[in-house]
């Protein structure tokens, strides 16, 4: 019988790198970082950036406290419904705080004794905060599962849109990333939304506002922009992006961050498939756009918006793009 030798990582060529070569090739890595090493900033010690899969493990634990009994354990009862919820909450809160205590302890400028308290202080304080608007959260993410049942034909139940639907996912993602960041907490809102971006395909930033009733139908492309401001019952299809047309740069040619780019939608409006609306432009309410258009203007309320318009709009010129 035929026998194999085992696998010998040193053989001819398989070969490591011997010691000088792999010192060699360390030094030349942490000379090669373009700038994107660890800062000396930040509070006494170098503390540790948040973790990304500490971070994805409490938005999912979370996702069981928002939908108890569809997410996690299944087999939730009225009577341990509470011991479940508040065995979940004790872990997130002490997962979170320390999530959070990281990133604003990266945050910080200087290397201050004061400052590690004041990041820890302040970490805790977000995160009691936090926690005690999940019920507010929970309360507006049902307005949402009941906008996604009531706006596709083929949802059989609001439970198929919880378990199954991108667009719930990226919303859940996104609530909670939104609390987080008008909390000021660093770098963890972006990683939730980049999450559900990585699963979905739905691009939703933190910084954007949105209102009740939210529903994103397939969901695959969309692009919803930090400055977005969207009103209640509005209503997207695949491939819409609300972005900006421009981004202003200063004397020294960088963007100009902090200033109003996107678009504000207004209450009650349907927006299909492949649209694109740039810049800090109004929808009005009730207004319907068509697919693959591209709107650089602002609508009036109870507009209807399809291909011929744009195109006399001198969609052919770039309407000023």
């Amino acid at each position: 019988m035929e026998t194999t030798e085992p696998h010998d990582p040193a053989t001819p060529g398989n070969a490591a790198p011997e010691d000088g070569q792999l010192a060699s090739l360390v030094a030349a890595l942490c000379e090669a970082n373009g700038g994107f090493g660890r800062p000396a900033g930040g509070c006494p010690g170098r503390q540790p950036l948040p973790s990304r899969d500490v971070v994805i493990d409490i938005i999912e634990a979370l996702r069981t406290v928002l939908f108890p009994g569809y997410f996690g354990t299944s087999d939730l009862t009225a009577e341990n419904t509470a011991f479940h919820l508040g065995s979940t909450l004790d872990r997130i809160r002490r997962s979170l705080q320390e999530q959070i205590r990281r990133g604003l302890c990266f945050a910080c400028d200087n290397l201050s004794a004061d400052t590690s308290a004041d990041c820890n202080a302040r970490a805790e304080s977000i995160t009691r905060r936090f926690l005690a608007g999940l019920p507010a959260t929970r309360r507006i993410l049902a307005t949402d599962v009941q906008a996604a049942y009531e706006g596709d034909p083929a949802a059989t139940c609001p439970d198929e849109a919880i378990f199954c639907y991108p667009g719930v996912l990226a919303i859940t993602n996104y609530r909670l990333a939104h609390e987080l960041q008008t909390l000021n907490v660093p770098l963890i809102p972006r990683i939730i939304t980049e999450h559900a971006h990585s699963i979905t395909g739905i691009d939703i930033h933190p910084g954007a506002a949105i209102g009740e009733s939210f529903f994103i139908d397939h969901g695959t492309g969309v692009v919803i922009g930090e400055t977005c401001v969207i009103g209640k019952r509005v209503r997207l299809y695949q491939g819409v992006t609300l972005g900006a047309k421009s981004f202003p740069l200063d004397k020294d040619g960088n963007p100009i961050k902090g200033i109003k780019r996107h678009p504000d939608v207004e209450d009650d409006v349907i927006i299909y498939s492949e649209a694109t609306i740039l810049g800090p432009v109004v929808i009005g309410r009730g207004s319907v756009i068509g697919g693959n258009v591209w709107v650089v203007r602002s609508v009036p309320p109870g507009s209807r918006i399809t291909q011929g318009q744009t195109r006399e709009n001198r969609y052919e010129s770039g309407a000023g793009i």
